[in-house]
């Protein structure tokens, strides 16, 4: 997969491209995603255009966190046989572009777009005044193929009612610990990404060696507690407990960390990228009182993870 990033001097060819943000990648984007790849039968390069930044960190001096960091996403989608991914600079100048000339410029000229894929609330160029409907009109003129997904909705049994899929909608069940409901609005775990970090060691003295990892400033992260989790490891995948926090019973530290014990697996992966999925919260973060207490807890919590993956597959 081509990845271009951070440039404006874009050339391609034949393209079937996707617009938007894409945080999260979920079933919705997913759609879209499955849409431009399908074009690759026919010759056309499948091509996903969003920007380097979510749009809103331009005006706001708070970063957003998001559900995959740009390496994550980059990951995630060159799993897909995606071509090219290209994260536009989200300046001034482009927030500011007119809807027309992001078509005419973007799309046509550096693209080369013969097909438009899109979710149908898309809106672009200057205050978000471009639309489906102006792509629509538009698409005779400059010699594209317009496709509109209408977005996807999911029953929720809580307040008995349809809700439509969205990011925002995913980050808040993530902030909550609804792993299982987030999940299934993503259509995949959700998932953190990383090099194994070297960590106190502590798991091991207690006989639970775990895998660290250090999430990104701004990666969103649920509550801080322990999870039923997948680890995949050289595309195999071994089921385990995650804690994500600051293990406040042995001495906190300065960022939160992600440490996963894998069952019945100890093999040095120090240095190696992997990565980590949760399916399922067991019980928030807690200082315990001794090593002892935190032991027997870390005994239970082995005991949820293999009954969990018992039951559910993954």
């Amino acid at each position: 997969m081509e990845y271009i990033t951070g440039r404006t001097d874009i050339k391609l060819y034949n393209s079937a491209v996707s617009l938007g943000k894409f945080d999260g990648i979920h079933r919705g984007h997913q759609l879209l995603l499955n849409k431009i790849l399908e074009q690759k039968k026919q010759g056309l390069q499948a091509v996903m255009f969003t920007f380097m930044f979510h749009p809103d960190n331009l005006f706001s001096d708070k970063e957003i966190d998001t559900i995959y960091t740009e390496e994550e996403k980059r990951y995630l989608l060159e799993q897909s046989g995606l071509d090219v991914l290209v994260s536009y600079p989200f300046t001034e100048e482009t927030a500011s572009m007119e809807p027309e000339s992001f078509i005419k410029d973007i799309l046509i000229e550096k693209l080369d777009a013969k097909m438009i894929v899109v979710g149908s609330d898309f809106g672009f160029g200057h205050n978000r005044k471009g639309n489906v409907a102006m792509l629509k009109e538009l698409s005779a003129i400059y010699g594209y193929e317009l496709i509109v997904y209408d977005k996807i909705k999911i029953y929720d049994n809580i307040i008995m009612e349809e809700q439509v899929i969205s990011s925002t909608l995913i980050r808040n069940e993530i902030i909550e610990g609804h792993m299982e409901k987030a999940n299934n609005m993503l259509g995949k775990p959700y998932t953190l990404i990383g090099e194994v970090q070297h960590g106190r060691k502590i798991g091991r003295t207690l006989g639970f060696p775990t895998v660290n990892l250090i999430p990104p400033a701004h990666k969103l992260l649920p509550p801080k507690g322990v999870y039923a989790s997948i680890t995949t490891i050289n595309g195999i995948k071994y089921p385990g407990v995650t804690n994500i926090g600051y293990n406040p019973t042995v001495g906190t530290t300065p960022e939160p960390r992600v440490e996963t014990y894998i069952f019945d697996f100890d093999e040095d992966l120090y240095g190696a990228s992997i990565e980590v999925s949760l399916y399922a919260m067991e019980r928030k973060e807690t200082k315990f009182d001794s090593l002892e207490g935190l032991k027997a807890q870390m005994q239970k919590d082995i005991a949820f993870g293999r009954d969990y993956f018992s039951k559910h597959l993954y």
